[in-house]
């Protein structure tokens, strides 16, 4: 078997290419969410080195002494964060006291700047903009200007408040935000590039096995397309090959046996001859009924054969319509036989081959049993229910199974007072088969014997 090469189309290069342009994406959107993403994509707080110079200025001004704080004070104000000390009685340092602040944040704020602080400070408070305390004259920002300010308060051993201001988020998600949103951002990619990559490989074994299905339907006229990667195509080929095998084979029989059946007809017809020696007429009357029997045979399997050889193209058709004209042609011989279900829908299959199953079936209920009901159903998924209901005597159970088995008979009785060999059931499974469906027969529990034909929508 010779080796693929680089440029033919095989799962292996779909695969390949599916997780290449997965890796260049992957890069792409990373690239446009630390351009674009804003404050998410900014650094952790624990990076900035911002944390680093509050405990330190926090450190060094709470050690010094209270002359010489607003100096320090002064002297560790950036343009990112600005410092501001207020003594006890300071009407600051009061509002620091008593307003309200949200817990989660105290702890979260302590929790940062612990590795920077050598003790608990005897309270630290955490407040942003929509605190009415970040509103009050002589804080050392302007909130007219910095509307997205973040604020720390320390007290001090003395009373006295260090106020720390982040004059803007320099920072973006915290460490465990951070991590939940890569974790979602990264099951997403995952789901999409495997959906992506799973609906390049199962496309084209949805085609194969969508061909298969017509090939399994229409069997002389279906050839699976040699499409899609190297290895679906040699499955194709290999099953395109196998059903022409198969045809021929089926061909080669059929026109066999037609053939011995066909032949037959010619000794029958010399023996009829024969038969009008005969001076005994009773025997020469058995003679005839059985070479009557043997001609109904003959033409029953010739019949057979040439439904299984018949190659009848599938139309599109009126399928209630044609229930409906096989119920008036019995009623216009007198035999009361009645249809329910839609006045209209179409159908693709074989017409006359259908037509031929339908009669069938409504003739021998009136010849065993009672004239029918003809019911038809539409299922949700667009499948053909017909039922084919009489009110006779039924088949008994043991006998159901065998019903569609070539020359099986009830009254085990081959004469043309009752008709046929014994191959109609046959040939009609073989002909709803062939359309995809099939058939069955139950008896019903009020009396009588139920048909039914599943006809699939292709």
């Amino acid at each position: 078997m010779r080796r693929p090469s680089l440029l033919e189309d095989t799962i292996t290069r779909r695969l390949a290419i599916t997780v290449t342009l997965a890796a260049g994406v992957t890069l792409l959107v990373l690239q446009l969410f630390f351009t674009f993403g804003g404050q998410w994509a900014k650094p952790d707080i624990q990076e900035t080195g911002l944390l680093g110079l509050v405990g330190t200025v926090i450190r060094m001004v709470e050690v010094a002494p209270p002359s010489d704080r607003p100096h320090l004070i002064e002297a560790a104000n950036t343009n990112e964060v600005h410092f501001a000390w207020y003594d006890k009685d300071n009407h600051v340092s009061h509002l620091l006291e008593t307003g309200h602040y949200r817990e989660a944040e105290v702890g979260q704020s302590w929790h940062f700047l612990q590795p920077y602080l050598r003790h608990y400070p005897s309270k630290i408070v955490v407040f942003q903009e929509d605190n009415p305390i970040s509103q009050e004259s002589g804080l050392p920002y302007d909130h007219h200007r910095f509307r997205d300010a973040y604020f720390v308060g320390v007290r001090f051993g003395d009373g006295s408040w260090i106020l720390c201001i982040a004059l803007e988020r320099v920072w973006g998600l915290y460490s465990v935000q951070r991590l939940s949103l890569q974790g979602l951002m990264l099951a997403l990619w995952v789901i999409a590039v495997s959906m992506i990559a799973s609906r390049q490989m199962s496309r084209p074994i949805e085609h194969l096995a969508k061909g298969v299905k017509q090939l399994g339907l229409q069997p002389r006229t279906t050839h699976i397309d040699e499409k899609g990667p190297r290895e679906i195509s040699l499955v194709a080929q290999t099953i395109n090959g196998m059903q022409a095998q198969i045809q021929r084979f089926i061909e080669h029989r059929t026109t066999m046996l037609a053939a011995i059946s066909h032949d037959l007809r010619t000794p029958l017809t010399r023996i009829r001859l024969r038969g009008e020696f005969i001076q005994c007429s009773q025997q020469q009357a058995a003679l005839f009924r059985d070479v009557d029997e043997m001609q109904a045979m003959i033409d029953g399997a010739l019949s057979f054969f040439r439904d299984d050889a018949s190659g009848e193209e599938s139309i599109m058709f009126d399928l209630p319509g044609l229930l409906q004209t096989i119920a008036y042609d019995y009623c216009d011989q007198g035999h009361t036989v009645e249809y329910q279900g839609p006045g209209k829908a179409s159908y693709v299959g074989r017409l006359y081959a259908l037509k031929r199953v339908f009669t069938n079936l409504v003739e021998n209920a009136i010849k065993y049993a009672t004239p029918p009901t003809i019911d038809l159903e539409i299922q949700p998924n667009g499948d053909f229910l017909v039922f084919i209901r009489d009110t006779g005597p039924g088949i008994p159970e043991d006998s159901l199974p065998r019903v569609f088995d070539p020359y099986f008979r009830l009254d085990k009785s081959r004469n043309r007072q009752t008709g046929g060999v014994g191959l109609g059931l046959t040939s009609a499974q073989t002909i709803i088969r062939s359309n995809g469906g099939d058939i069955t027969m139950t008896n019903r529990p009020e009396g009588g014997l139920e048909v039914c034909v599943h006809l699939p929508r292709i």
